[in-house]
């Protein structure tokens, strides 16, 4: 196997996860003409709907497993915390991207702060709790804070808001006593996230930087272009360029960023395409689906382009659903929106059911038609 190969169409790509952005790389694949196999235990996944293959196993089971290498020219992820240790052991007879080490510091929390901090990126301060010694340190440490734990949190889950020192141990209690980080709680000015794509031979392109709203721990809303102050969005793209290539990765990644006052923070890395970067499915020359099929094939890396002045993205949680069905005939009837609906079977309150998309002549003017529109969907 050559150091760097292309993989053309109409080879097998392989992913491990089915949710949504498995689903939409497999789409993008599949319209590029290359046959894809998804590895996800959900029979009913939304990315199985739209696969060649849906191997209904376990992440780790090793009979899949088999079956990717032996059947996969390249083998992904869609989710950060897909078992690195199980793909290294097929990472000998296929192509993995992103590579099993840039994947086992990104699934941890621990590992990531120790990597972000040793080649020198700015982090928020925070501290290493994974004893009762640790709680007791602690008593010095900067409250309110929130703790998170190291591995498998996401979407405000495995994670508490602590207000002072007296509550940590009881809300550690609660997340299991596992290895957690906890992390000072900023003053924030602005959430921001950049997707950026990679190549096993080192080019690199970045889309736009997205400014993001959370309810709850969960992304609500993003805009694009963000709020920036005088060629800080260069800087941005640079320092998440720069990420990239220490971390050696290979496909789509997205970097949150915290800004507080003249000072960013980089809060987390997703070795994989992002909620934020949903956008560019609807309003830029290339998406960051397709980027990522171009990225872990070794292709060209397309324009990133936004096509449109200002656009929004506003999450359909399945709280919408709690009425019956959301009455879509009020947004579909404007010719700004673009719907995106997953195929999940079953909405509940805090699950990703879909997104849309609407673009205007400006960010701030689609994010305020985005959240008007949604409320017309449960509505009376």
């Amino acid at each position: 196997m050559s150091t760097h190969p292309v993989v053309t169409p109409p080879a097998m790509l392989g992913i491990l996860g089915g949710g949504q952005l498995g689903r939409y790389f497999v789409m993008a694949a599949r319209q590029m003409g290359y046959r894809t196999t998804v590895l996800e235990p959900d029979p009913d996944a939304p990315a199985g709907k739209v696969a060649d293959v849906h191997l209904v196993a376990a992440y780790d089971d090793p009979d899949a497993l088999a079956q990717l290498a032996d059947t996969c020219a390249v083998v992904t992820v869609e989710f950060e915390n897909a078992p690195a240790a199980a793909l290294a052991t097929i990472a000998d007879r296929t192509l993995v991207h992103p590579p099993t080490e840039a994947l086992r510091i990104t699934q941890d929390r621990i590992q990531e702060k120790a990597f972000l901090e040793e080649i020198g990126a700015p982090v928020g301060p925070y501290m290493i709790i994974e004893s009762d010694e640790d709680i007791a340190e602690a008593a010095d440490f900067f409250f309110p804070s929130i703790l998170k734990t190291a591995r498998f949190g996401y979407d405000g889950k495995g994670q508490f808001g602590i207000w002072n020192h007296g509550d940590l141990a009881g809300y550690w209690e609660q997340l299991g006593r596992v290895p957690c980080v906890l992390e000072q709680k900023l003053n924030l000015d602005r959430e921001l996230s950049m997707v950026v794509a990679r190549t096993a031979d080192g080019r690199t392109t970045t889309y736009a930087v997205a400014q993001n709203q959370h309810v709850n721990g969960i992304l609500d809303i993003s805009w694009v272009p963000a709020y920036m102050p005088h060629d800080s969005a260069e800087g941005a793209a640079e320092m998440c360029t720069w990420l990239a290539e220490e971390l050696q990765f290979v496909g789509v990644m997205a970097v949150e960023m915290f800004v507080v006052g003249n000072d960013v923070f980089v809060n987390e890395i997703a070795p994989r395409p992002h909620n934020t970067g949903h956008y560019t499915l609807d309003v830029c020359t290339t998406s960051q689906f397709e980027m990522q099929v171009r990225a872990v094939c070794g292709l060209a890396l397309s324009e990133t382009r936004l096509l449109v002045p200002g656009v929004a993205m506003a999450n359909l949680m399945g709280d919408l659903w709690e009425g019956g069905e959301p009455k879509w005939h009020r947004i579909l009837e404007n010719p700004a929106v673009h719907l995106h609906l997953y195929g999940k079977a079953e909405p509940r309150a805090g699950r990703k059911m879909g997104h849309m998309t609407v673009a205007t002549g400006t960010a701030m003017g689609a994010t305020a038609l985005a959240k008007r529109l949604r409320k017309q969907l449960t509505a009376e």
